[in-house]
């Protein structure tokens, strides 16, 4: 059964730092690409980060506040988050995509909240 369970979201206030973790079990993890994504009330999702071996992407807004890591070993990937800021709220996604083919899975999730 293939499982995407995210964790470390929470309250914490500008300027404030997390660690989001994505456990994966039920597919071959060090073949897919990992990739956070997040989603703001009212607002589509939007991309935040990828990796895939040694190659790092991010979207602008995070470019140089977050880092994205993974572990193959324990089949986590991570997300380092600093320097939050109010607008870095939303519920953020774990992703899993195998390069070239539509198998793609999805967690259920993390709530971050950035807030005074």
């Amino acid at each position: 059964q293939v499982q995407l369970v995210e964790s470390g979201g929470g309250l914490v206030p500008p300027g404030g730092s997390l660690r989001l973790s994505c456990a994966a079990s039920g597919f071959t993890f060090s073949t897919h690409i990992e990739r956070w994504w997040r989603q703001a009330p009212g607002k589509e999702r939007e991309f935040v980060a990828a990796i895939l071996h040694e190659y790092k992407t991010y979207a602008d807004s995070v470019k140089g506040r977050f880092t994205i890591s993974r572990d193959n070993a324990l089949q986590e990937v991570y997300l380092q988050m600093t320097s939050l800021k109010p607008e870095d709220t939303a519920m953020y996604y774990c992703n899993a995509h195998l390069p070239g083919t539509e198998e793609e899975y999805w967690g259920q999730g993390t709530l971050v909240t950035v807030s005074s």
